[in-house]
């Protein structure tokens, strides 16, 4: 089951932009994060949700998306995200807090596969304007942006070719294509 949904969870960047995310499944997914593990447990991370039009027109535009498809200006009218969820660190708590980030965005994003949905955690964030968009306090730094919503795009999984290149791409049809090397080459010893 744990495959499954790590399998599932690719990093989506088209949306039925017309699928709504509601509050509480937001706040559902990030019950998630707040059941996960926090270096020191000193649990450092905040969360601001966004699923209506109004701010989520306001975040879209501080996001850079898929560096390596360089032809690619991010999701058009309609494929966006639904909803957002910005992962914010309290640095009244802790100044420690990258691991943190990391194991609680995933948590929500298994959540969201769980339930039929996608996302894709984007770090490409130009944050100050962002924190002056969202009125955001300086005590919180901006961490990630996660972009959720029902996905429409297809994501495979392939092996990485033997000129060893890792670049992720799209072809004609805009399946989105992975390259992931293998186990062995991962497993030293």
């Amino acid at each position: 089951m744990m495959k499954d949904l790590v399998w599932k969870n690719r990093s989506y960047r088209r949306f039925y932009e017309d699928v709504p995310i509601d509050c509480p499944t937001l706040r559902g997914l990030v019950d998630l994060a707040r059941l996960s593990a926090s270096a020191a447990n000193k649990q450092p991370l905040r969360y601001m949700l966004s699923y209506t039009k109004e701010k989520n027109a306001l975040i879209f535009p501080t996001l850079a998306w898929a560096a390596y498809l360089t032809d690619w200006r991010g999701p058009s009218a309609g494929e966006r995200p639904s909803a957002y969820i910005v992962v914010l660190a309290d640095t009244g708590v802790s100044t420690n807090f990258n691991w943190d980030a990391g194991i609680c965005s995933q948590s929500i994003l298994l959540g969201a596969v769980e339930q039929g949905l996608g996302g894709c955690i984007i770090a490409s964030v130009n944050k100050p304007n962002l924190k002056k968009a969202l009125d955001i306090p300086d005590q919180y730094e901006i961490v990630f942006v996660l972009a959720l919503g029902k996905p429409k795009e297809e994501v495979v999984i392939e092996p990485v070719p033997s000129n060893g290149d890792i670049k992720y791409w799209r072809d004609t049809d805009e399946t989105h294509h992975v390259p992931k090397r293998s186990l062995e080459d991962l497993i030293i010893g």
